[in-house]
């Protein structure tokens, strides 16, 4: 019989998703800086756009400094290098989880591109365009479109700037042309690098197509130098015709090896508490084909406060009360009403009228309008905004080649019936985001075609607090990157995706050589860069409650919480896998 308490949190898990779909207003808080000074711009905090980093830990540095153009940059960094100061570079809204923005110790330096944001050139003639590293993907969109042309592939969130998202290797959906990644299409890069005394310490390298070094700049990490200016290619505007379907999971292994091969634009969204699984019919149509739709993600839009606060709490009951039940009601209404809404596509740039949306490539491609409101005192937000203490949550993103995508989601799939209810969870959180990379030549690039799978999930404020069922949820990810040799993105994923993850690159060696030659002095590394790298320790941090961070895989039941009833055990399908399991569950 279910507690009072836990029939209401119920009740409001299931009728709250309906407050997302309320009229919004477009001049939603944008999202606060992620570097803050005491005083000025020295004695500073950094961190990223939810506020906490994987290990939890507080990023110190010294000062940071805003170049406004790429002279300014270089007499930075040419003044960094002779004082021999630790830098790292900070983006204007910093989404990646890792930290990779952090310089190590209390004296580093932030470079941030905040006014690094123009675009330098387009020339229509070649297609291409020029933009400074932090320009925006949504400016940089804009600028396209203004110019008829369109940039092919990209996120789905344009609330990234170009230097972080190439940074990371950021990606959006497909195995057509040169694949979904946006380094793929960077023709040029200006990348300003330390550099010896008789050089005045600092230099611009100008790496173009053909120059080897420019597929290790092209996914850097950050560790080379700070990108100034990127030139990449785009092409002639066109629009797309997109059409979701909900089907069966039930032949979900041999359609996802398949559907990438017949939409240029597919990606599968897999509710695998419910056995379902959004695909997305989506392809380049004609330019003169009728329509005007656009594609404004709802989750991406501003969100009353207050919605993302009884959201969270409700789920946080139902996490204490070890209790499912709320979560899978809730999770059936949220993917109800999010295809009602037709998850923000529209065929007029107003009204949702039926399938297919066909709209102009900028329309469609990416959102994120939460992002670039103007002040209304906290009265919406991003839902991850950390301000307003919303959503918190761990993300695992793994990329599986495609020869073995199938094998890994038939696992998925044996581990999801042995208890159907625990992967609400999931389904609540927007499900299992499935989409297509083809293998690159970049040194930190994909090693071959593979479908990538994006998996947001609950996460405790307390990192000592245990979440329901995550011991389905660690074998999944242990799976995919352990049985299955998957790649983790390089902007999200916990500190155990990046345990020895440079063996799994070709070309690792090659990348740490240019990186020893453009920064010989390590000033742009730091302690993370340095493990997940391999240069330097280990990213696996063993401690009591290690495990359920995913700091460490556990190896003793006190990287568990014995106290809370949870204890380091062998997983249920992959049995290599290590646990930590619920015993009242059982």
């Amino acid at each position: 019989m279910k507690s009072p308490t836990l029939t209401k949190t119920i009740q409001l898990l299931v009728s709250i998703p309906v407050l997302f779909f309320l009229p919004y207003l477009a001049i939603a808080s944008p999202p606060p800086s992620t570097v803050q000074c005491t005083t000025g711009t020295y004695n500073c905090i950094v961190t990223n756009a939810y506020g906490a980093f994987p290990d939890r830990s507080t990023c110190h540095a010294l000062s940071v400094m805003y170049p406004s153009s790429e002279q300014e940059l270089l007499k930075i960094v040419a003044n960094a290098t002779a004082s021999k100061t630790k830098m790292k570079v900070a983006t204007r809204f910093s989404h990646s989880l890792p930290k990779l923005v952090c310089p190590g110790g209390t004296k580093g330096l932030i470079i941030s591109t905040l006014n690094l944001n123009r675009v330098v050139n387009i020339d229509k003639c070649t297609m291409k365009i020029t933009v400074e590293s932090g320009t925006t993907l949504k400016a940089l969109i804009e600028a396209a479109a203004k110019a008829n042309l369109a940039l092919p592939y990209t996120p789905y969130w344009y609330g990234l700037t170009i230097g972080g998202l190439l940074s990371t290797g950021a990606h959006g959906s497909s195995l057509h042309e040169k694949g979904s990644a946006v380094h793929e299409y960077v023709t040029e890069m200006r990348l300003v690098t330390p550099a010896p005394a008789d050089q005045s310490y600092a230099r611009i390298r100008v790496l173009k197509a053909g120059n080897p070094d420019l597929d290790a700049a092209k996914v850097s990490l950050g560790v080379l130098g700070v990108i100034s200016q990127v030139t990449l290619q785009l092409q002639p505007m066109f629009k797309r015709s997109l059409t979701f379907v909900t089907y069966s999971d039930e032949d979900l292994a041999e359609q996802a090896v398949n559907f990438g091969h017949q939409h240029e634009f597919a990606d599968l969204t897999w509710y695998p508490g419910q056995s379902k699984v959004l695909y997305r019919k989506d392809d380049r149509v004609p330019v003169n084909t009728s329509g005007n739709g656009t594609y404004d993600f709802i989750e991406f839009r501003s969100t009353p406060t207050l919605a993302i606060q009884t959201i969270r709490s409700a789920e946080d009951t139902a996490e204490a009360a070890k209790s499912a039940d709320g979560k899978c009601a809730a999770s059936q209404v949220t993917t109800s009403t999010l295809a009602l809404a037709a998850y923000g596509l529209n065929n007029n740039g107003h009204f949702f009228t039926g399938y297919p949306v066909i709209g102009y490539q900028d329309k469609i491609q990416a959102s994120g309008g939460c992002a670039f409101g103007s002040e209304d005192g906290l009265l919406t937000a991003c839902v991850w905004d950390p301000r307003i203490k919303g959503a918190f949550f761990h993300q695992t993103a793994v990329s599986i080649a495609l020869n073995k995508v199938k094998e890994f989601i038939l696992d998925v799939q044996k581990l999801r019936d042995l208890k159907r209810s625990a992967f609400c969870g999931l389904d609540l959180n927007t499900g299992i985001l499935m989409r297509y990379v083809k293998a690159s030549s970049a040194y930190l690039g994909k090693q071959s075609d593979t479908l990538d799978f994006d998996i947001t999930y609950y996460r405790s404020r307390d990192p000592m607090t245990p979440r329901l069922y995550e011991d389905f949820f660690e074998e999944i990810e242990q799976m995919a990157l352990f049985k299955y040799n998957g790649l983790p993105h390089w902007g999200k994923n916990r500190n155990l995706a990046f345990k020895k993850v440079m063996k799994k690159y070709n070309n690792g060696k090659a990348f740490l050589k240019v990186k020893d030659r453009y920064d010989p002095n390590a000033l742009f590394s730091s302690e993370w860069s340095d493990q997940i790298l391999g240069l330097n320790g280990s990213v696996i941090v063993k401690k009591a409650g290690c495990a359920l961070e995913g700091l460490c895989i556990c190896s003793k039941h006190v990287h568990c919480a014995p106290d809370k009833g949870y204890y380091c055990r062998a997983g249920k399908v992959y049995k290599d896998a290590r646990v930590c399991t619920d015993e009242s569950s059982i």
